[in-house]
């Protein structure tokens, strides 16, 4: 794709960003990589907000324009940013002192009528943690204690909705954040090491989650497709979506929430109409076969323990939330399940 007006090239969006490899634990120091820095995780829609000359667009991590959705977002970047920034961040949104993604979740789902009303009643936020372009040159090559140095002076005189994510190099104090910052929907920690560049589409950080989360594919519900009762749960393994367990009963509001989100296939479905009981739950005594209501697939956030067999779980999962911002086809098989 072409050059955007005011930026380097290679800035044309989709913008591939830096990733984070999920840990169980704090990392020990390792003076080989130098010091560590230390970030909340914000439990929001990863961002990519690109000032050009012709304004400001937000971008998701798959490359889905967001602007749309963040009218107020765009106005402050305008507002506060000169042309030739690409800056890497969280769009959140706060609600009673506490980060709300159902929020989030609504600005996406909304139509050109409620969006306007949403926008007034729970404003968004955007948090920034790094700086792609600076003033119409590629930052990505510094390492990141210079581009946070960049980042500071770029936001000394920002006002919210704008805002710089805090960071710390002490590590008694980002595990006082890490146990000390769950209560308001902060998810953990994100760790860098001060010397590296930024890499894009690498694995490069670390995060440490305070809840053992993971991402599966919900490829099908037991119910109707307009009040599902379960998921079916799917990754893609050796190369095909498989069944890889079922969610716990859904909570009436939870059913709600996922029906939301749900569709027939657009095209062949890898999965059957019905499957015996022990596909779900390789531990179910009722080997009858149980009727599978076939959805487009879509990425959904559930609670897991570490009862995985290598190819299913064990017990069932605990539905916690759709991911409609995240493509199926990005869901990886979580880093911890890899030794299953």
């Amino acid at each position: 794709m072409g050059t955007r007006a005011g930026l380097p090239a290679g800035f044309a969006p989709p913008i591939k960003v830096a990733l984070a490899r999920a840990i169980d634990k704090m990392p020990r120091h390792d003076a080989s990589h130098g010091a560590l820095l230390f970030e909340p995780k914000w439990d929001g829609y990863r961002c990519i907000a690109i000032r050009d000359e012709r304004g400001a667009t937000l971008w998701s991590r798959q490359g889905k324009e967001l602007s749309g959705y963040f009218p107020e977002l765009c106005s402050a970047v305008v507002s506060a940013i000169p042309p030739g920034y690409v800056l890497d961040g969280e769009a959140v949104i706060w609600s009673q002192g506490r980060l709300n993604f159902t929020a989030l979740q609504q600005r996406l789902g909304a139509g050109p009528k409620t969006l306007p009303g949403l926008v007034a009643a729970s404003p968004a936020n955007y948090v920034a943690f790094d700086v792609l372009a600076v003033a119409g040159h590629d930052a990505r090559d510094l390492p990141l204690t210079q581009r946070r140095a960049l980042l500071d002076e770029l936001a000394k005189d920002w006002e919210p909705p704008l805002s710089l994510s805090p960071t710390t190099t002490d590590r008694s104090v980002a595990e006082q954040w890490f146990e000390e910052l769950p209560h308001t929907g902060i998810e953990g920690l994100v760790i860098k090491h001060l010397n590296q560049p930024y890499t894009p589409g690498v694995r490069s950080w670390l995060k440490l989650k305070h809840r053992e989360t993971v991402e599966v594919i919900c490829g099908a519900v037991i119910g109707p497709i307009t009040q599902p009762s379960e998921v079916v749960a799917g990754l893609v393994l050796d190369g095909e979506l498989r069944i890889v367990g079922r969610s716990t009963p859904l909570k009436a509001r939870e059913s709600r929430e996922l029906a939301r989100w749900l569709h027939p296939p657009v095209s062949g479905h890898p999965w059957p109409a019905s499957v015996k009981g022990t596909t779900l739950d390789r531990f179910n005594r009722d080997k009858e076969p149980v009727a599978l209501t076939l959805v487009e697939p879509v990425a959904v956030e559930v609670s897991a323990d570490t009862a995985w067999s290598g190819r299913s779980f064990r017990h069932p999962l605990r539905m916690l939330r759709v991911r409609p911002e995240l493509s199926p086809t990005d869901v990886p098989v979580p880093a911890r399940l890899h030794a299953g």
